[in-house]
């Protein structure tokens, strides 16, 4: 029974690792406290994305292991209905960037693993504003200085990261060549802002090198590893840099000795939570500044496909495979 100092709310949970579908299950009767720790906050969730690191999460496959049971959710939007911290008030509007179990109806975090919005983004928007556009932002700005008219190449370019990487280029004055593996989406890219979209196969590598006038791209984006890989690779400018963020095909990058020794090419990888973590907090905070004013501007879109109530966790987890899903699919309240 709830009193004064607590509120019924709902959580998905998983209590041992395996397939989203068959592990997680909907608790309708959490007991969420409403008594808080100094710098603790209570946040309703609004809006909480379904990403691949979550169902590698729950599967048991991520970079890090859940401690069960557990509710997962590494972004979301909310906004404040408690808080024992000084920086939030209530009403407050703010996005996760730290993991914060967000599918689920409220959730307490300590007040540093939020960001509060500095205006009014639409709430779809802003649950997707921790991963895919921080993501964007550090391939563009954390490896290596970009002058405009410079060109970045990527696979995966119809991705939600490549998407951001397609639309944070264009405002920067920035070049970008995207690889994709059907015909159907490049005309929508182009309209998103690419300057060329070619399938990812030898014919688009040959294509790309000839718009370039060779091998002159400053950066390569890879979320998808194999020959997909190589090919973004041959394609770099010496001293280039070749980032992974992703394993989409799960498939091993290989580097040859030749680009290593002959060219200088850089080989690096990128996890933004890492970022999140080791970054100066002002640097953190001028950065979702920054990709908040882009998201309420417009210039910043990420495509929504369906939303679901968690109560309808099975068919929004359906829903992920899919094949006419175009966009997120995420849960609201």
């Amino acid at each position: 029974m709830d009193d004064d100092s607590t509120l019924l709310g709902k959580q998905l949970v998983f209590k041992q690792t395996g397939k989203p579908a068959e592990v997680l299950e909907l608790e309708t009767d959490a007991l969420i406290s409403q008594t808080l720790e100094p710098g603790m906050v209570l946040v309703r969730v609004l809006a909480a994305p379904i990403n691949p690191a979550d169902l590698n999460l729950i599967e048991g496959t991520y970079g890090v292991k859940a401690d069960l049971p557990a509710t997962p959710g590494i972004e979301g939007c909310g906004v404040v209905e408690g808080s024992n911290s000084a920086d939030y008030e209530v009403d407050d509007r703010v996005i996760f960037l730290r993991r914060a179990s967000t599918w689920a109806s409220h959730t307490t975090v300590a007040a540093d693993a939020l960001f509060k919005l500095p205006l009014m983004v639409d709430p779809l928007q802003a649950a997707m504003l921790k991963v895919n556009p921080a993501t964007a932002w550090r391939l563009l700005h954390g490896f290596e200085p970009l002058v405009a008219g410079a060109w970045v190449v990527q696979n995966a370019g119809n991705s939600g990261v490549g998407r951001c990487v397609i639309q944070l280029a264009r405002d920067l004055g920035l070049r970008s060549i995207s690889f994709v593996r059907r015909h159907e989406v490049m005309d929508e890219l182009t309209g998103l802002g690419a300057d060329e979209v070619f399938l990812d196969d030898e014919g688009g590598h040959d294509a790309a090198k000839e718009v370039m006038g060779g091998a002159n791209a400053a950066l390569a984006f890879n979320a998808v590893g194999g020959e997909s890989a190589l090919r973004l690779m041959k394609l770099l400018r010496e001293s280039g840099s070749h980032i992974t963020y992703g394993a989409m095909g799960r498939k091993p990058v290989t580097i040859p000795n030749g680009l290593l020794i002959f060219r200088d090419i850089r080989v690096r990888g990128l996890w933004v939570s890492r970022w999140l973590d080791n970054a100066p907090p002002d640097e953190v905070q001028a950065v979702y500044e920054n990709l908040a004013q882009r998201v309420a501007a417009g210039k910043l879109v990420q495509r929504v496909d369906s939303t679901f109530p968690l109560e309808d966790y099975a068919a929004a987890l359906a829903r992920l495979d899919a094949g006419d899903r175009s966009g997120k699919v995420l849960f609201v309240s």
